[in-house]
């Protein structure tokens, strides 16, 4: 049995987004990071900033306007690239800033989802959703068996679907939205997007909650073993 879950849930790294993707946006966004470095751009404004994109990103998706709210979901998502590199390269970064900084990425993405919930609720979808609050719980869980882990002394960086991810099937099925409609009212790169993330994120979750059962089992078998020798 633990064969078949080493195998159902193995470590090694799949990459959902290429790394040439990775690195060329970084580089992409560099002289703006450089620029707001010059300016002395406190690491927690980007932050605020970012939870207040994904603020607007959830209105202008509650209404249809998907294009707009794939803009404003990447520039939440820049927001939140940026800031822990600001906050590293002028040494402003602190104990509070990171718990603001992961505190403000849970509202983000609640609120993101939110916005495209309203959306399908107004218009009857009702069964994707139930897949946007599959796809929050999961992303909420997620971050939190992280947290817990690390908490409690313990690595879990492990998974498929983390925050990145997330973020970038989000703007992506946003953005095509507009041009993806098989019917009125029905943005199918939205909604692929979402059931992936929902699928994705769960898994990972379960991926994680294994990653440290097995590190605490081997760990818990070699005491046992110590003390029978």
């Amino acid at each position: 049995m633990k064969r078949f879950f080493n195998l159902l849930f193995k470590e090694q790294k799949v990459n959902l987004l290429p790394n040439i993707f990775q690195n060329g946006y970084v580089k992409l966004i560099n002289p703006l990071v450089e620029l707001l470095i010059k300016m002395g751009v406190h690491p927690n404004w980007l932050t605020t900033f970012g939870l207040i994109f994904s603020f607007v990103s959830a209105v202008v998706l509650g209404l249809g306007y998907f294009f707009w709210g794939g803009i404003f979901i990447v520039m939440a998502g820049t927001c939140d690239l940026m800031d822990g590199r600001v906050a590293r390269a002028t040494g402003q970064g602190s104990v509070f800033g990171a718990l603001y900084d992961s505190s403000l990425d849970r509202y983000s993405e609640v609120i993101m989802f939110f916005g495209a919930c309203f959306y399908f609720v107004k218009n009857d979808m009702y069964i994707t959703s139930i897949a946007v609050f599959i796809a929050v719980s999961g992303s909420l869980l997620v971050s939190y068996v992280r947290a817990r882990s690390e908490g409690l002394g313990l690595q879990c960086k492990v998974g498929i679907m983390q925050r990145t991810e997330r973020i970038v099937f989000m703007a992506l099925g946003a953005l095509l939205g507009d041009v993806t409609f098989l019917s009125p009212s029905y943005p199918i790169s939205l909604i692929i997007a979402i059931w992936i993330i929902a699928i994705l994120a769960n898994f990972t979750a379960v991926q994680r909650l294994y990653h440290v059962w097995k590190d605490t089992y081997n760990e818990s078998t070699r005491i046992e073993e110590k003390e029978n020798n």
